[in-house]
């Protein structure tokens, strides 16, 4: 008998592996870039339930030690899988071990809690630098083939930690959102105000429960990691941060926040290799789908591109930009391969951002088989003027950005060689804007075989070598296309 059990548990690891395989390369066999192999990570069958360590699904019991001691329990045993039941199962931060599976069941619930306290502060980075914040409630650091798993859920909880904009907000909302604890300083609501004195002033928050607010997952320089099938949710800062990761796949998840999240991004691909992205369904506060890779001096000193990464079969709800680069890149991005995803009610489609400082190569971006409807903004954005005007998109392109042209450095941020084709956006403000820097002007983009239909047609400035090739807008308001030095554009 244990030798069939052994040979079936083999038997389910090789089709695992093999499924994989195959998914991973039905990813590559339409990539335009050799993509290397993506490897999923090695859990050994050995499983155990929360509830063997203590664990109770009530929603008020704390299961952070019941977590912690499986966790190590696992470790010792050479790794494996944690499976946590249906049920609400309230814990602090959990901490993953090497060969780690964190398997969350139909009906499960992992909901963190709101004690801030429970989250100790550790070094980490966060929107491209180093800084102290709180540990993310899903933490792994130099960790090797962990992986979440299931069709269960993660809730974070995060409008205990986050700052609320007035702006964001209709008259009733504001109203019904301030009337719980917390206060309001210049129209921004704090949901805690607990040891507000530590501010400096009575009556005003504790900033650094705004500072410190953590991401709800962050694995940083691990290898082999694995999201499947989960929902994540609710986060104080961002939700997802795999950052200076190797072989990663993300499929079939769930990555959710409020539409008012303050720093609500989705995922933040920052500084990985070897990536697959599929299947997955973004509904959030800013930014859906991100890539970064540092920011200024710090991150050109990584010297760790974002490179290698395949996002296919994804939708985008609400979201700040659909596909986005930047405006943290300043290690560079390149061999990016976005196919068949659909962005239905996103401010913007297709976001890539920077700004004078950073620095880094974005190259070898390729976009393929993007369907828009209902993008309040523009359809595909490139601004290198990022965070030195109000709001990317609303300049005009007539119009001069810089007074005087400084020279190219190191922190000179530039985007080249860019391929998109097979856009179709219905319902648009504009349908494209160009902004680059003088001194480094957009380089060799191509759109070929789209249609956009919007209010405005297209705005460039600062871009060289631009092709559109089959290229449909139709738009009800002012001039289809407006140029403001843009050197050799070509339109077939």
């Amino acid at each position: 008998m244990k030798m069939k059990k052994t040979n079936y548990v083999f038997s389910l690891i090789l089709l695992v592996n093999c499924v994989f395989g195959a998914l991973a390369a039905a990813a590559k066999g339409k990539c335009p870039f050799d993509m290397p192999d993506v490897k999923r990570p090695v859990i050994p069958a050995y499983a155990v339930n929360i509830r063997d360590f203590g664990g109770v699904a009530d929603g008020g019991t704390l299961n952070t030690d019941a977590f912690a001691k499986a966790m190590k329990h696992l470790s010792a045993k050479g790794g494996g899988k944690l499976v946590v039941p249906a049920g609400i199962w309230l814990t602090g931060p959990i901490q993953f071990e090497n060969n780690t599976e964190l398997h969350v069941e139909q009906g499960a619930l992992v909901l963190f809690t709101t004690d801030f306290d429970a989250y100790p502060i550790i070094s980490t980075i966060y929107e491209g630098n180093s800084t102290d914040k709180k540990m993310a409630p899903l933490w792994a650091y130099q960790k090797h083939d962990v992986a979440i798993t299931g069709p269960g859920a993660f809730d974070a909880q995060g409008q205990a930690w986050r700052p609320s904009k007035k702006g964001k907000f209709t008259e009733g909302q504001w109203k019904s959102l301030t009337s719980g604890k917390g206060i309001e300083m210049k129209n921004v609501w704090y949901p805690d105000a607990k040891d507000d004195e530590l501010a400096g002033k009575p009556g005003n928050p504790d900033m650094r429960r705004v500072t410190q607010r953590p991401v709800l997952l962050e694995f940083t320089s691990c290898q082999r990691v694995l999201l499947q099938d989960a929902t994540f949710s609710n986060s104080p800062a961002w939700n997802t941060h795999p950052l200076k990761c190797e072989d990663v796949i993300i499929d079939h998840v769930t990555i959710r926040n409020p539409w008012y999240a303050q720093n609500g991004d989705g995922l933040d691909l920052e500084s990985c290799n070897r990536v697959i992205i599929k299947n997955s369904t973004f509904d959030v506060g800013d930014d859906a789908i991100c890539i970064k890779s540092g920011k200024n001096k710090e991150g050109r000193d990584w010297k760790m591109p974002c490179q290698n990464v395949i996002i296919e079969g994804c939708t985008v709800l609400h979201g700040h930009g659909g596909f986005v680069i930047g405006s943290e890149m300043s290690s560079g991005a390149r061999n990016i391969y976005v196919n068949n995803c659909l962005f239905n009610g996103t401010d913007t489609g297709l976001r890539m951002k920077s700004t004078r400082g950073r620095g880094g190569i974005v190259e070898n971006i390729y976009v393929d088989n993007i369907n828009m409807v209902d993008i309040k903004g523009d359809a595909f954005t490139f601004d290198l003027y990022y965070a030195n005007k109000p709001v990317a998109g609303k300049a005009d392109a007539t119009s001069s950005t810089a007074d005087a042209v400084p020279p190219v450095t190191e922190e000179t941020p530039c985007f080249r060689n860019l391929y998109i084709s097979n856009i179709v956006c219905q319902g648009a403000q504009r349908a494209i804007y160009f902004n680059g820097l003088p001194e480094m002007p957009l380089d060799n983009l191509q759109l070929s075989n789209s249609v956009f239909v919007c209010e405005k047609g297209a705005e460039l400035q600062y871009a060289k070598n631009i092709l559109f090739e089959n290229v449909k807008i139709i738009n009800s308001k002012g001039s289809r296309l407006v140029k403001n030095n843009v050197e050799n554009l070509v339109e077939k």
